[in-house]
Order: structure tokens, then sequence, then C-alpha cells
């Protein structure tokens, strides 16, 4: 049933998602008839998909950009803020010049494509700390009217959400079944998995078909999709760039991508531990971007409490700050240049000094 002028979304909503509710009721009530009590999940799910697909042009109150405040009866477009996004990883990012780069030129580029011709995947790695969830969140808040609480983003931690190595089966369907329904609702819907590292290996490469060069897939579009997978894979390999650029005598600003990407493809490639072990993500290049975040210094463990302070309702003070930042890790052990845990912990130990 398509969404008119005379025929308001709010009634159609009500009216279908009634419908869907008296079919999940009867779902439900015939379950003991199925498999043991037990409803497939696919066959639920599928139905869902069903009942709630004619009404995606009204649910597309879409995407809650920016330049939209009222739901219409139309297909929304996101639109990133570029300006915002440029004002944000520039002063609100510390000490990663080579992400913040990469980051700004690959989201502004893609979103202002009218057509492109692939989903974006980024690959955010780096030491615990150093603002891969941080620049995630900077990229939602500037496409999405509800930031990080849109329902159009959404969030994985694969210790929360696949826990089980041995259910890999059953996350494979849920999460495509998942990518899938929430794409035909929104085209521009953005999915973050953290903590890749930790992923079972083989489930990533289920989603493979919506991170490639395809039209259409059972009717969905996946070229206006973002994913972001988030992981401490090829840490050790970065700091150890960073490192000798240090011991070298060369400006940390003088490390650039071709000095990290080749090599952190390949090492998250063959990390058994990255949740990109040997798989076609790489293999294919789906991946656009592995974006490094290099270990931060003591100035910018500083940046990041002075910052902390104020959204605290503090006055920043240097000397709290620098206090906190003299009682944290640092490495190599003689000199005490990059911070062990970035600014990981700052918020919570700033209460101690303050």
């Amino acid at each position: 049933m398509p969404c008119h002028v005379n025929n308001p979304c709010a009634v159609s909503l009500y009216i279908y998602i009634t419908l869907v509710l008296f079919v999940v009721s009867i779902l439900l009530g015939s379950a003991r008839v199925w498999h043991n009590g037990k409803i497939p999940k696919r066959m639920l799910a599928q139905t869902l998909h069903w009942t709630i697909s004619p009404i995606r042009c009204c649910w597309n109150v879409a995407c809650f950009v920016n330049q939209y405040s009222m739901p219409k009866c139309s297909r929304y477009k996101s639109v990133l803020s570029s300006t915002g996004l440029k004002y944000d990883i520039e002063t609100k990012l510390y000490g990663q010049h080579v992400a913040a780069q990469v980051i700004l030129k690959a989201v502004t580029g893609f979103m202002e494509s009218e057509n492109p011709k692939k989903p974006l995947v980024l690959s955010l790695h780096g030491w615990t700390g150093t603002g891969k969830n941080f620049a995630s969140q900077l990229i939602a808040e500037n496409i999405y009217k509800k930031k990080m609480r849109s329902r159009f983003v959404h969030l994985f931690s694969v210790t929360a959400h696949f826990p089980h190595k041995a259910n890999i089966d059953t996350y494979k369907t849920w999460l495509q079944e998942w990518i899938r329904s929430n794409v035909a609702i929104c085209p521009r819907s953005m999915f973050i998995f953290d903590e890749m590292d930790k992923m079972p290996p083989g489930l990533i490469v289920s989603i493979k078909p919506y991170l490639d060069f395809s039209d259409y897939l059972d009717g969905v579009s996946y070229r206006q999709a973002i994913f972001i997978f988030l992981s401490n894979a090829g840490g050790k390999m970065i700091n150890e760039v960073t490192m000798k650029f240090w011991r070298d005598g060369r400006e940390r600003e003088e490390i650039q991508l071709k000095d990290l990407e080749t090599e952190l493809s390949q090492s998250v490639f063959n990390n058994e531990d990255s949740g990109f072990w040997h798989t076609s993500l790489i293999d294919k290049k789906l991946v656009d971007f592995f974006v490094p975040f290099l270990p931060l210094e003591y100035k910018h463990v500083i940046q990041c409490g002075l910052t902390e302070m104020a959204g605290m309702g503090h006055t920043p003070d240097n000397n709290v700050v620098k206090r906190m930042a003299d009682d944290l890790i640092f490495f190599p052990k003689g000199e005490r240049v990059f911070s062990d845990q970035g600014c990981k912990l700052i918020a919570n130990k700033l209460h101690f000094y303050i």
C-alpha cells in the first residue's frame, strides 16, 4: 500500500503496525506445532519483513538527517555536514593526522556521490584509547540528526552480540537479516563493528555480498550504506612504525598512509585474532581504507584531559591534568613518549585529581 498525501503516514503506520502485531500473535499461537514449540527464526524474520516492507516509504522518516525535521511520505537522502565533520575531526581527534585526512576525504567523497558504486567500508586500527570509537562517533554525529542514538546507526559489540563461537551459524543468519532489513528501511544506514579482533573467524565474511559492487540483492541496494570496523589488530605494527620515525628523529606528521596501509592490511589478513583472518573481504579489495591510528604522545593526553575537564563542567587546569598524566603508563620505559592506554582512562581518572 503506497504512501500518498491523502493517506497520512501516521494512519498507515498505525494500520500496518497493528497488522504486524496480529501476524506475530498468530505465529506465536502456532508455535507449539512447529519445531517442538519454537518458531524458525528465519521464518519469523521473513514474515516481519514481508509485513513491514510495504510501509518502507513512510518509515523513511528517514534517516533523520540534518535538514529534515518532519516525517514525509518520500524517500529521504542523508546529507553530510562536511564543514561540521571537518571541524570535529581537526579539532577533537588529537594526534591522528593520518586518520583525520583519510576519514574526512573518504566520508565526504562518498556522501557527496549521487550514485556510489559500492558501500563505504572503513577499517580503523590502532592501540586502545587512540580514538577509533570516537572517530566513528564523529562521523555519525555529522550525518544523522539523532547522532549515535539514531535508529539508523547500528553498533555491534563483538563480545556482547557474538560471544560464542559455537553459535556462528545462528549469528550469520541473524546478522545478514538485520543488515538486509535495515538497509531496506533506510539505504543510508551505518553499521559499526567494535572489537573486530575478537570476532569469531568466518563470521564477518557472511556480509561480503552487502559490501560488494552489486546493484541490487533481492530488491535491496546497499550502495549508500556505511560499514565501519574497529580493531586493535595491527596496533603493534603501527606503534613500531611510529616509534621508528621518532627514533630516526623524524616528525610524527611526516608519517603518511602509504607508510602503513599495505603492511597493515597484510598484518590483519594474516592475524588469526584479527576477525579478518584470511577473509575474502581483503582478497577482493572490499575494504576501501585500512585507517591507522597512531599511539598518542604525552601532549595528546594533556589535550584529552583538558577537553574532558571542560566537558565535566570544570575550568581546564593544566596542573591537574599534568598530575594525572604523570601517573599514567608510557613507553618506551626510559623516555615515556607514547601512552600505553591513550585517552581511554582519562574520564574516570580525572575525578581523583580534581
